[in-house]
């Protein structure tokens, strides 16, 4: 369970916010993504408003690449960041996220909108001091809204729209 090998444009692992703030990610196997609402079960986005009740909150789904985590390690000198260590629910191998915000694609049975950079928080340095600065200017993955919904596991294809 929670990561497996994946090929190029694929989904490496999946993470769910647990409620109490700060505690780890729990890896998981499968989510369920619900347009305009988030990945269920996750309890830091799911079902948010925007600025007004009738408008989705954005921020539904963050992603990352396994491979920016690498680069993140080894500048930093660590052997490697785990899975889920960063707070994202997504971490793909073999796809550049940011080249393509403003996009949609397709992982597993859902489609997503990549609408924006992910800012790094506080917490990145808590993992490793430096790693906050590292993951500016878009090397910290993307925000996504949830177009259409169903399930997404580890090693679903992702595809460009």
């Amino acid at each position: 369970m929670n990561t497996t090998t994946a090929s190029p444009d694929q989904v490496a692992s999946l993470h769910l916010h647990p409620a109490e703030p700060g505690a780890a990610l729990a890896s998981v196997d499968v989510v369920e993504l619900v347009p305009d609402k988030g990945i269920e079960g996750d309890t830091r986005y799911f079902g948010r408003v925007g600025k007004s009740p009738t408008e989705p909150f954005r921020r539904q789904v963050s992603l990352i690449e396994r491979e920016q985590l690498a680069e993140h390690a080894a500048g930093l000198g660590l052997k490697a960041i785990p899975p889920g260590a960063v707070r994202s629910n997504i971490e793909t191998t073999g796809i550049n996220l940011v080249a393509l915000l403003g996009r949609e694609v397709e992982i597993g049975e859902a489609r997503l909108f990549l609408y924006t950079p992910r800012d790094p928080c506080a917490k990145m340095d808590a993992i490793c001091q430096g790693l906050r600065k590292r993951m500016m200017n878009s090397r910290q993955g993307v925000m996504a809204q949830v177009r259409r919904g169903g399930k997404v596991r580890i090693g679903d294809s992702i595809r460009p729209v």
